[in-house]
């Protein structure tokens, strides 16, 4: 057995060692999230930086990062040798803003949640208090309350604001009803 066999792991040694399903591996090679090589027999032997790889994978997901985003970030590291800490750090700095924005939103929904919920009515479109003669119609359908957008990126098809206008206050404020 060569020195290189050695150091590569079978899916099932990766399964093990990352606490990951081999059908999930399976899945992220396929998804061009992580790679393999296979041998004479058809087994899949991956190198063990994928070790690295699978735990930066299960993270990222965790806190809700799209697999599309992820095999981009992936795809910006070193094949040929282990990522370091400095490319690890490059990666998470680039979805900072993006967290951020996501943390803001969830903190929307908990803290206006209970006032859209809790009067009861819960129709967004009628609600006199929250959405009095549905203005938030105009903005097209979803919750425009909760959503955050940069400045860059208005709502589709939808144009801003005058300067100045107070913005609604309470509730979750989505057009459908």
């Amino acid at each position: 057995m060569t020195k290189s066999a050695r150091s590569e792991l079978t899916v099932g040694q990766l399964a093990r060692r990352s606490g990951v399903a081999v059908s999930a591996l399976h899945f992220y090679e396929s998804k061009g999230l992580i790679r393999s090589r296979r041998t004479a027999g058809n087994q899949r032997r991956f190198t063990r930086d994928t070790l690295r790889r699978v735990a930066f994978i299960r993270v990222s997901q965790r806190v809700g990062i799209p697999l599309a985003e992820i095999r981009e970030a992936l795809a910006r590291l070193p094949e040929e040798r282990t990522p370091t800490v400095e490319d690890w750090a490059a990666l998470s700095e680039a979805w900072r803003r993006k967290l951020d924005e996501r943390i803001t939103q969830l903190q929307r929904l908990r803290d206006h949640l209970t006032d859209c919920i809790g009067c009861g009515c819960l129709s967004l479109s009628a609600c006199a208090l929250a959405n009095p003669d549905d203005r938030l119609a105009e903005e097209g359908p979803g919750p425009h309350r909760l959503l955050v957008r940069s400045a860059e990126e208005p709502a589709k098809g939808v144009a801003k604001k005058p300067a100045g206008e107070p913005a609604a206050e309470g509730c979750l404020g989505s057009a459908a009803g």
